[in-house]
């Protein structure tokens, strides 16, 4: 673990804060650059080349300063991937979030196994009691437990787990406090030694679409993602879709068919999750991962393979484009599609990127930006 200094703290954020750079690209910008300082300093020639029209947005030295000093003086701190405050299960995910900012908590806490619980904002009394039975049993076990400090069953998750650990990951920035009537739980949770932890920048005003980004930090930092209920639709089900993603156990509280806060849960069990009745069941499936060895992550460093941007002529820029399209593709496949380096394809492909012409999807999928 290495400890950035403050120097590198203000470079990273900038970077991360940049237009169009999201986990993928800061990781691709890293290890192709080598720093974030050069990183910041090739991004608007990248986004020119990459066919942008406009000026890349990059945050100033004093405005990530000023994130900085903002989130120190509401009790949190900014933590990169390469300290020991980072969720340990967290770095394992493809494009881990490079920075977040966590409130309370301690590397202890951060890096003892975990699990998540999440389920119906509109959440049964019946629902209620299963995630606090579940949430006590997976604490008293040794599990810190995970939720998104939504109404209904994150709340339950979280307040069964004050006295064993409790992490809240949130969609807005590490100061925003929704739903408002959680701003008590937020409190005693920290104040119990728990944690709250955002990827978002501070202030940030949480949008429909922030959520989702919440729902794959939870399952990243979690072994298995309990789900207590969730209807055909439930934002709950995505959460579930990234744990799978992500190499992750599922576990789903069966309901009944007439209760249609059990239509996704029982749809989860029926496409092969671990039928869950207590917290009995989660742990005989996760304690034996326990045994492996401890996490680990890809470390970020200047690639031993590097392309000079200057030396990729328009043929190979064209060949990239000519392989995207609006469904996703894998990375890999365009390598062998164009036969080009692995190199050049991750310059090209990070030139797009800050020009806002592709995106990301999880294992190493892209497509294109019409």
């Amino acid at each position: 673990m290495v400890e950035l200094s403050d120097g590198q703290r203000v470079s990273w954020l900038r970077l991360i804060r940049a237009e169009n750079v999201g986990p993928a690209t800061f990781r691709g910008l890293i290890n192709h650059f080598g720093s974030a300082e050069a990183a910041l300093a090739a991004l608007p020639a990248l986004a020119r080349r990459g066919g942008s029209a406009k000026t890349i947005a990059i945050p100033s030295v004093a405005e990530a300063e000023d994130e900085i000093g903002r989130t120190l003086a509401h009790g949190a701190r900014i933590v990169a991937i390469s300290e020991p405050l980072y969720p340990a299960y967290l770095r394992q995910i493809a494009a881990p979030p490079p920075l977040v900012s966590i409130r309370g908590g301690s590397p202890d806490l951060l890096n003892r196994p975990t699990a998540a619980i999440v389920g119906s904002r509109n959440a049964s009394l019946a629902g209620h009691k299963m995630a606090e039975r579940i949430g006590r049993g997976l604490g008293e076990a040794g599990f810190v437990v995970v939720s998104g400090l939504a109404r209904g069953i994150d709340g339950a998750a979280h307040r069964a787990t004050l006295d064993t650990g409790t992490v809240a990951v949130i969609a807005g920035g590490i100061d925003h406090v929704y739903p408002e009537e959680h701003g008590p739980l937020i409190e005693e949770i920290v104040g119990r030694g728990g944690a709250v932890l955002s990827e978002m920048p501070f202030g940030w005003v949480p949008r429909a679409k922030d959520f989702p980004r919440r729902n794959r930090i939870v399952s990243g930092m979690s072994l298995g993602v309990v789900v207590v209920e969730a209807a055909a639709r439930s934002g709950t089900l995505h959460t579930a879709r990234y744990a799978l993603d992500q190499g992750r156990e599922v576990f789903a509280v069966p309901g009944s068919p007439l209760d249609p806060r059990a239509e996704g849960t029982n749809r989860l069990i029926r496409d092969g999750a671990t039928l869950t009745r207590s917290a009995d069941d989660v742990i005989a499936v996760l304690r034996p991962m326990l045994e492996g060895d401890a996490p680990t992550y890809l470390e970020l460093g200047e690639s031993d393979d590097v392309a000079i941007p200057d030396a990729i002529g328009p043929q190979s820029r064209a060949a990239v484009l000519d392989a995207l399209g609006p469904a996703p593709v894998a990375v890999d496949d365009i390598i062998s599609h164009t036969g080009l380096t692995s190199s050049v394809v991750s310059v090209i492909l990070l030139e797009l990127d800050l020009a806002g012409r592709v995106e990301r999807h999880g294992n190493q999928l892209v497509s294109l930006l019409r």
